[in-house]
């Protein structure tokens, strides 16, 4: 009877032991990266459009994942696409539509992480150069400020003036980034209207510096203006590295979402201690104030909505020519497969 029950208890301690030797593993379940230093070309890294970047980088997400990440600024979504099509990063942080344009030159990106569910892009038009502003075709002849010449902000305002009968190359458009340079441009009248993103864009706003005419800031009004779900900011790669380097993406999807999860609770005093001090122009309040508009664009969970690459395509198509629609393949132009493990990791 003795040995019975000692056999027993033998046999239990033994089966938990097993489990536990099984349950171990599962929580190291994820590969290593295969490549931990990673770099990241963005396109105005301190606006809203990139808040999720930031806040992965700032709280440590990255390197929570086993990744050294280097971040490096450009003026505009185009440029640090250039960065990556060139060779000196790997990744971007920028507009989803890129993938589609690359798709039909004939170069394979794809989109892994949606950082916004909204473009979070306003045009306004100045009210010193243009105070009797009436309709969109009053911009013909006109210079528009962009973040950089074909980026999405470049893009917003191309779809505009289209639906209005005015094509690109009736007006000027001009870089002026996503900050400093920018505000100066419109305040200065060296630009007559200006397609950018916050907190830009509230900052000109809230000064009477502009006149808005089209905003995509809300989910409504980006509804309004394409339609339909407008996947915006995200981070993507050339598909060789997408396939390559599964586990260093999922790595960073990972961190993405973490900071999107964050970002659904985090407050107005939050934001201010965590974003660099730059980061807020001068004006505290203002960027505050910034955020409050834009807060329902980001994404909860970085995964790419049902039909917003079919809205993108739409978008592209209605002004581009050289867009060959029917040739797209938009399967290819982003995947949900790491956003979605990232997602049950995090309850996000």
């Amino acid at each position: 009877m003795r040995d019975n029950i000692l056999r027993r208890r033998h046999f239990n301690v033994a089966a938990v032991a097993a489990v536990a030797g099984l349950a171990v593993p599962a929580l190291r379940a994820q590969p290593k990266p295969e490549q931990s230093k990673v770099s990241i070309a963005v396109g105005g890294k301190a606006a809203f459009y990139y808040l999720p970047l930031t806040i992965a980088e700032q709280l440590g997400y990255f390197k929570a994942e086993g990744l050294e990440v280097e971040i490096s600024d450009f003026a505009g979504g185009s440029r640090a696409l250039q960065a990556v099509v060139g060779g000196s990063a790997d990744v971007v942080s920028g507009a989803y539509e890129h993938t589609i344009n690359l798709q039909n030159k004939g170069q394979s990106f794809q989109a892994f992480v949606l950082q916004g569910r909204a473009p979070q892009i306003a045009l306004g038009v100045s009210t010193k150069t243009m105070p009797n502003y009436k309709t969109v075709a009053d911009l013909k002849g006109k210079k528009i400020g962009v973040t950089a010449p074909g980026s999405s902000t470049n893009m917003m305002a191309n779809l505009v003036l289209s639906r209005a009968g005015v094509k690109a190359g009736d007006v000027s458009f001009i870089g002026v980034g996503t900050s400093a340079g920018a505000l100066t441009a419109i305040r200065s009248g060296q630009i007559d209207a200006i397609c950018n993103i916050d907190p830009v864009m509230t900052m000109l706003e809230q000064k009477g510096d502009v006149r808005i005419i089209s905003d995509t800031r809300t989910l409504k009004g980006t509804q309004d203006v394409f339609g339909g779900p407008m996947p915006a900011g995200c981070l993507y790669a050339p598909m060789d590295f997408v396939q390559k380097h599964p586990n260093t993406v999922q790595a960073l999807t990972n961190a993405m979402v973490h900071a999107l999860k964050w970002l659904q609770t985090a407050g107005p005093s939050d934001i201010i201690k965590t974003v660099p001090e730059s980061y807020l122009l001068g004006d505290r309040g203002l960027y505050l104030a910034s955020f409050d508009k834009v807060r329902e664009a980001i994404a909860l969970d970085g995964m790419f909505p049902e039909g917003g690459g079919k809205v993108a395509l739409r978008a592209l198509g209605s002004f581009d020519t050289k867009l060959k629609a029917d040739k797209i393949d938009l399967d290819k132009t982003f995947t949900n497969q790491f956003a979605r493990k990232a997602k049950e990791k995090f309850k996000a």
